[in-house]
C-alpha cells in the first residue's frame, strides 16, 4: 500500500495531527480489541506530541506501551528514550505501571534483547511470536536510519529484537531495536519527521532507485497495515504531496 505524506507548516501543527491519530487509533483499538499496543521512539520529534497526550482523552487502562529501540542507559539519563516518554507523559497520566513495557536497560546489550523478545512475546499476536501494533510510532535520522536500523546493517533479520552498537552524529551507543519483522506486522505505522537538515534524505527515501541498506527506513513497508509520514515544511521542502 502506497504511504500516505502529510506536510504540515510547522512542528506543532504536525504534533497536534499526530495526537488526533493516537487518540483515534488508541478509540478504535480498545473498542474492538479492549486494549491498545503502541511502540514509542526517541529523539526529538515525538517530544511535543507526548507532551500533548497528557492531556488528551484516552483510556489509559487499556494503553500498553512499548519502545521501538532504546539505548542502554539507566532511565534517568538524558539519553533514554523510556525517561523522555516517563517526563513528557507517561508520569501525567493514569496508565498502570504493569502496562509500561520499558526495555530493560541496565542488562547487557545481547540479554537486553533476549528479554525484550520475551516481553513481546507474552503480547503475541500467533502464529507471530510478537505483537501485531494498533501504532508504531518512528523518527527518521539524517542518514535515513529509523529505530536503531542504521545504513549498511543486515536487511534480512530473522530475529524481532536485536542488540546494536551505533555511532550516530558522534555519540557511540549501545542500543536494541525492533527489527522490520515486528514493524512490518504493525497496522499503523506513523513517521515524524522535521528540520530541514532532513530534507535531503527524506526526497532520498522517496526515490525508488535508492536502496534499502542505504536508507533502512524504506524497510518499514507492512505487508497489511498503513504507513504515514507526518513532515513539517523545512523537511519537506522537496517533496511535491499536498498539505492536509
Amino acid at each position: 500500500m502506497k504511504p500516505t505524506v502529510r506536510i504540515f507548516k510547522d512542528a506543532h501543527e504536525l504534533s497536534r495531527t499526530a495526537a488526533e491519530i493516537f487518540v483515534a487509533l488508541a478509540a478504535q483499538a480498545i473498542h474492538v480489541r479492549g486494549r491498545f499496543l503502541v511502540a514509542f521512539s526517541g529523539g526529538s520529534a515525538p517530544t511535543a506530541l507526548y507532551r500533548l497526550l497528557a492531556s488528551a482523552p484516552i483510556d489509559w487502562t487499556c494503553v500498553h506501551v512499548f519502545w521501538g529501540d532504546e539505548r542502554l542507559v539507566p532511565p534517568d539519563n538524558p539519553e533514554s528514550s523510556y525517561g523522555q516518554a516517563y517526563e513528557a507523559v507517561l508520569k501525567h497520566v493514569p496508565i498502570p505501571a504493569e502496562n509500561v513495557h520499558r526495555v530493560s536497560s541496565e542488562m547487557e546489550p545481547a540479554a537486553a534483547a533476549m528479554d525484550y523478545a520475551r516481553v513481546l512475546q507474552g503480547f503475541a499476536t500467533p502464529p507471530l511470536d510478537w505483537p501485531r501494533f494498533d501504532l508504531v510510532l518512528l523518527g527518521m535520522g539524517e542518514d535515513g536510519h529509523t529505530a536503531s536500523l542504521f545504513p549498511g546493517s543486515p536487511i534480512d533479520i530473522t530475529e524481532p529484537v536485536i542488540a546494536v552498537i551505533a555511532h550516530y552524529q558522534g555519540r557511540p551507543a549501545q542500543r536494541i531495536s525492533l527489527t522490520p519483522l515486528v514493524f512490518n506486522a504493525a497496522r499503523q505505522v506513523v513517521f515524524l519527521v522535521t528540520g530541514a537538515n532532513k530534507a535531503v534524505t527524506l526526497t532520498g527515501v522517496f526515490n525508488a532507485y535508492n536502496s534499502l541498506e542505504q536508507y533502512p527506513v524504506k524497510r518499514i513497508q507492512p505487508s497489511d497495515g498503513k504507513v504515514t509520514w507526518l513532515v513539517d515544511e523545512a523537511a519537506g521542502t522537496a517533496l511535491t504531496y499536498p498539505h492536509p
